[in-house]
């Protein structure tokens, strides 16, 4: 086929122009003769060079079959493939005609698409397909090239077209790979059988390109981006707003724990309404942007058949401080064009773990619900059996109750009090006759690499619900844990909260342990007004809004709280230590360009002048690159005295041992994302090292020895680990405010009591494990504590703990 002598394409098909070609294929518009000259758009297969004639047959009947079977897909998101022929020894694939830009192109026009749009462009291509994967049928090349948009509809192009890239790939000898590496997920360039997981993973690289503006891993040559995909994090996406976590979860490296399509429209469902709710509360002077063209709810757009190139809630009077409670109570789109450049933007920060990691511990499959009170392993898991036996009939009676209630009834439910609280062995204050269970959830990650951070939170909780109960502590009530396992995936989260809500025993909820996870499920409790308490986020956006780090701070869920510190305390918190305890004063800040690493690096600068001292230089790293070799000789001429690095260990490690093996041998501190064993085991030369730390070690806090004293009686195998303390207080928090709603309803739980939880919870005051347990009007602890640590013998060794102001 050829521009300057059109040709008739298996005696109908008319070719008239050329309309883009890519790697694959070239494309032209043409008329269906047969149809009365019906505009179609005819896709021409083009095979490598060299390919011998017995590899070209052997693809031309694979490519074909395949192509053939998605003529049955039926889907306004993908597109209508009308004929299948062989022309001149080459297969032509015959496509309905579309006129629309490629998301591609829409990237190179305009930039970052917005996240609502992006949101919908994403849920289209979901329903397209699950559609494909139903029938068995596998796309293998999602990107943005492939992505056609029109007025209404977004479509999915090039069905069968990968099937062929793949197979040349391991036919030929050439050792060329055809496809879009930017887009394959791990499996996909080991090799390995395609599965719809594949799919899912090149969906999210494609809305991290559309909302970001650029890829999530990029390098220089296949074999180092493959390397970065194989063994990097993507980094946290600086624009993505409530779709940071479909984006997390979507580009999951393990395929067996990424996201699937239901979960994922799920997340994309909360994106949409967190992103409307948000366009809710803006104010109606100000001037708002044209909304993108709405995508259908009864499907995703359709696919394309060209081919492109690539207000701070007032802090409430307090409640009376109990005591404490760790020993007693207390517009129309153009044609289609011919292929563009590709768009080659800077450098991808590159994410990693939000907490240090620990090895794994192997852990039983978590139960709903804990048993409580028990002193020993086994009397705890026998405990738990006979228990659930009676709670399936409890549940039943407590759930009528509770529709009951919420229906608007004048029924409470009356509570014996007693204000006996006997201190030591005491079975419990209130009459067992009467009492009422209440339930407290509890997320973690009870399985996979940070289970152990995730367990030892679960216990600690457990230990808090058992002191309640056997202090009697709310005369009348008995409180149990129902624990979930999130797995640390953001695609958890959603669904976790959901059960937690459609319990009507429910609460409160204690965790999750990672902020990712936290921006999935403070939604969907925000919106059942079921008050969540965490032991471990940090991600400031959770309290003080997307806009805080430009001065303006809105609280986004007045359900949401936490007794730890957040990034924006520990900046500061570096600067103090390193200008008042180590005697610096000539410091040099690097960043990675992530959003956390930006963060903590302009925070120390700025506190680090402040207090008089002299920032010397600053500079930007790429991750991925690997050689920060070349920052020796800047920081060596500028007299620095330490390094300042924002960002996360795996880049941290091999910058530190680098500059000290050129000679740079002043110190390098980071934050939290330093904070972890792989820092050391990447880099021999991390002696004398620091990082700050959220929180304060266990054995180091005021109650904290009681606290591990108890922790150990009770029976627990595993370590309360580095935010035991913090979820035992957080779930004394939710103690706390269940007997104040108590209380003030006079001893009844009153048939609304999940909405008042949050007003209860922002009004308490008591002395927990960690200190002073209080919060904000934010949400935030007002007793933030850090923690600094140094590298000594080659572990990280506490230096100091103290609050986060002066």
């Amino acid at each position: 086929m050829t521009e300057q002598k059109p040709e008739l394409i298996a005696g109908r098909y008319q070719l008239v122009e050329p309309i883009g070609q890519g790697g694959m294929g070239r494309v032209w518009r043409g008329l269906d003769q047969q149809l009365f000259g019906r505009e179609v758009a005819v896709k021409e297969i083009l095979f490598p060079a060299g390919m011998d004639d017995g590899d070209r047959a052997t693809l031309l009947r694979r490519f074909t079959g395949e192509a053939r079977a998605a003529v049955t897909l039926s889907h306004p998101g993908i597109i209508t493939i009308h004929d299948v022929v062989e022309h001149n020894g080459s297969p032509v694939i015959v496509m309905e005609f579309i006129r629309g830009e490629s998301l591609a192109a829409a990237i190179r026009r305009q930039g970052r698409l917005p996240v609502r749009r992006v949101a919908e462009i994403g849920a289209a291509l979901l329903g397209a397909l699950t559609e494909a994967h139903a029938a068995r049928i596998i796309h293998r090349d999602i990107k943005p090239d492939n992505v056609l948009l029109t007025k209404d509809r977004v479509v999915l192009t090039d069905f069968g077209i990968a099937h062929l890239a793949d197979a040349t790939t391991k036919l030929s000898r050439s050792g060329t790979v055809i496809g879009t590496p930017h887009y394959m997920p791990p499996e996909q360039l080991e090799g390995k059988h395609p599965t719809p997981a594949n799919d899912l993973w090149a969906l999210g690289a494609t809305l991290y390109h559309a909302i970001e503006g650029r890829p999530p891993f990029e390098a220089d040559g296949l074999h180092a981006l493959a390397v970065a995909v194989f063994t990097r994090p993507h980094r946290p996406p600086a624009h993505a707003g409530p779709l940071g976590p479909v984006l997390d979860a979507l580009l999951t490296k393990d395929p067996a724990r990424r996201v699937g399509a239901a979960e994922a429209a799920e997340l994309l469902a909360s994106a949409l309404r967190s992103d409307r709710s948000r366009a809710d509360t803006v104010s109606e002077a100000a001037p708002r942007e044209p909304e993108a063209a709405p995508v259908p709810d009864t499907a995703p757009v359709s696919e394309a058949v060209t081919e492109h190139a690539p207000t701070p809630t007032p802090t409430p009077t307090p409640t009376p401080t109990p005591t404490e409670p760790g020993s007693e109570p207390a517009s129309p789109l153009p044609t289609p064009t011919a292929e563009e450049p590709a768009h080659t933007p800077g450098p991808l920060p590159q994410p990693v773990p939000e907490r240090p990691t620990t090895p794994p511990v192997a852990v039983p499959p978590a139960e709903d619900v804990i048993s409580l009170g028990w002193s020993d392993q086994r009397g705890r898991e026998e405990g738990a059996s006979a228990r659930r036996r009676v709670l399936t009939r409890r549940a039943a009676v407590l759930g009528v109750a509770m529709v009951t209630l919420a229906a608007g009834s004048v029924l409470t439910w009356k509570l014996t009090r007693d204000t006996s609280h006997g201190g030591g062995g005491g079975t419990g204050g209130g009459s067992t006759s009467s009492t009422v269970t209440v339930v407290i959830g509890l997320d973690a990650p009870l399985s996979g690499g940070l289970s152990a951070m995730g367990v030892g939170m679960k216990n600690s909780a457990d230990l808090a619900a058992t002191t309640s109960n056997r202090t009697g502590h709310v005369p009348g009530v008995t409180f149990e844990i129902k624990a979930l396992d999130d797995e640390a995936a953001p695609a958890k989260g959603g669904p976790n909260a959901a059960r937690f809500v459609d319990d009507a025993k429910v609460l409160g909820v204690v965790g999750p342990l990672t902020s990712s996870v936290a921006k999935t499920m403070a939604e969907p409790l925000g919106r059942a007004n079921l008050v969540n308490v965490s032991p471990a986020n940090t991600d400031p956006v959770l309290t003080l809004g997307p806009d805080w780090a430009k001065g303006s701070k809105s609280r986004p869920y007045d359900t949401y709280f936490r007794t730890v510190a957040t990034d924006v305390d520990q900046g500061p918190f570096a600067a103090r230590y390193l200008h008042g305890e180590a005697g610096k004063r000539k410091l040099y800040v690097i960043g990675d360009g992530s959003a956390y690493g930006t963060g903590l690096a302009s925070g120390v600068g700025a506190a680090f002048a402040k207090l008089g001292g002299t920032v010397v230089g600053t500079d930007q790293i790429d991750p991925a690159q690997g050689d920060f070799s070349y920052l020796a000789a800047q920081i060596r001429s500028s007299g620095a005295d330490a390094v300042y690095f924002g960002g996360y260990y795996d880049a941290a490690g091999p910058l530190s041992q680098q500059l000290k093996e050129a000679g740079v041998t002043i110190p390098l501190m980071g934050g939290d994302g330093i904070f972890d064993q792989q820092f050391l085991t990447t880099n021999t030369k991390a002696e004398g090292d620091l990082a700050t730390g959220i929180g304060v070690p266990a054995e180091d806090l005021k109650n904290g020895p009681d606290f591990l004293t108890r922790y150990r009686e009770a029976g627990y195998p595993e370590a309360a680990g580095s935010y035991g303390p913090y979820a035992y207080d957080a779930t004394w928090a939710v103690i706390e405010a269940v007997k104040a709603v108590v209380e003030a309803n006079g001893g009844a739980l009153p048939a609304d009591a999940r909405a008042k939880m949050p007003q209860a919870v922002s009004g308490l005051a008591f002395d927990g494990v960690t200190g002073r347990v209080a919060f904000d009007a934010y949400g935030d602890t007002v007793n933030r504590q850090l923690t600094v640590y140094a590298v000594k013998g080659g572990s990280w060794t506490t230096v100091r703990s103290g609050p986060a102001a002066p």
